[in-house]
Order: structure tokens, then sequence, then C-alpha cells
């Protein structure tokens, strides 16, 4: 069993990749495979609605961060965390490029996957921000993972959010949770899904 963590801190060793290697130290605890991808600090692209995605089964765009994402699902992973900064009240927005990408693509090997979100933020906006990412999750038949209170720590240099107890704690039930989840699932039929139906506001 393995759970994928993406860090959408541009920082490697920031305040995000605090929290996410709580919750992966504590999944490994409890028997559950890790593996992290961090996006780094190289431009993003973003999704520009061209549709290739559909025609050859992958975004168009060759970027190795993307890649190495889709490869990583496509081998096979039973839950998702994805853990962002916030910045003006959101998650980082080279996190929701590739983000966008990934779900557009990759939605059917994601369906059913327990996932969760996880924020660092110095003060504020914590809230709206584990909610924005929450929101790609609820769009995939995800079922989200809980915690004790929203998955988030504080801090704002780097390596400040290891002195956040309840925040690490709050990552450590996370993981206690998702583990739960995923045994408990593994094992499960999924649920019949209705054939899609699509309404647009303007028709």
């Amino acid at each position: 069993m393995k759970v994928l963590l993406i860090n959408g801190s541009p920082r490697d060793n920031g305040n995000t990749a605090t929290a996410l290697g709580e919750v992966a130290r504590t999944l490994n605890a409890d028997g559950i495979e890790t593996v992290t991808i961090n996006i780094g600090k190289k431009a993003v692209q973003g999704c520009i609605a061209c549709g290739m995605c559909g025609r050859i089964g992958k975004c168009t765009f060759n970027d190795e961060l993307y890649y190495s994402i889709w490869r990583t699902v496509k081998d096979g992973i039973d839950g998702l965390v994805v853990g962002s900064p916030v910045y003006y009240g959101g998650p980082n927005g080279s996190l929701c490029a590739l983000l966008d990408r990934v779900f557009y693509t990759l939605g059917p090997d994601l369906m059913y996957k327990p996932a969760a979100s996880v924020v660092a933020c110095r003060r504020g906006g914590a809230s709206a921000a584990f909610d924005r990412l929450n929101k790609y999750f609820t769009m995939m038949n995800m079922p989200v993972t809980s915690s004790q209170y929203w998955n988030m720590v504080y801090g704002q240099t780097p390596g400040q959010a290891a002195g956040d107890e309840e925040g690490l704690q709050t990552m450590r039930t996370l993981a206690h949770n998702m583990a739960w989840m995923i045994k408990a699932l593994a094992n499960e039929p999924h649920p019949q899904q209705e054939p899609r139906i699509w309404t647009n506001f303007i028709r």
C-alpha cells in the first residue's frame, strides 16, 4: 500500500515539508509506503484546454514534474496527500496549475483513493487554502480523510512549524486516519457509477 505526497512549496525543506514529513513518518509506522514529489522552483505549465490528453491519455506538455506524478499514479497508489503554503489566502499558484493537469488527466486513476490536503501559513488564510485544495478531491469521487482539526500548521521561517505541537499532532491523526481508511477500503467494491450527466447553464 502506497500514498503519494505532493509538496506544493518551492522550498523542499520548508514548513509544508515539515507537515508532510510528519504525515509520511506516521503512515510508514502504520505500514503504508510513501513517496514524496516536490514541485520545486521551476515554472509550472498550466492547462490550456487543448484536449490532447483525451486522445493520448496524458498531458501534451513534456515536463518531468507532471510525468513523475503521472508515472507514480499509474504504477499504483492507494492514497494522496497534497500540501501547500498559503499565498494570499490560497494555495501556491504553481501547485494549482499542476493539479489542474493532474486531475484532468488522471481522474479515473484517482477515483475512490482516500485523499487529504495540508497547508502551512504564517498567520491566516489556511482554511481558505485548505478548502480550495479539497475541491479537487470532492470532484473526483475521492474520500476525504479528516483529522482532529483542519490540516494546518503554523510557521513563517523554515522549520518553525516543528514547534507547532497541535499542528503536528493533527498531521499524525490525519495519517492514522488515512492508513485506517486505506486498509478498510482495500477489499471493498467501488460504488456503481451512473452514466455521467452534463448540463450547462448557457444552452
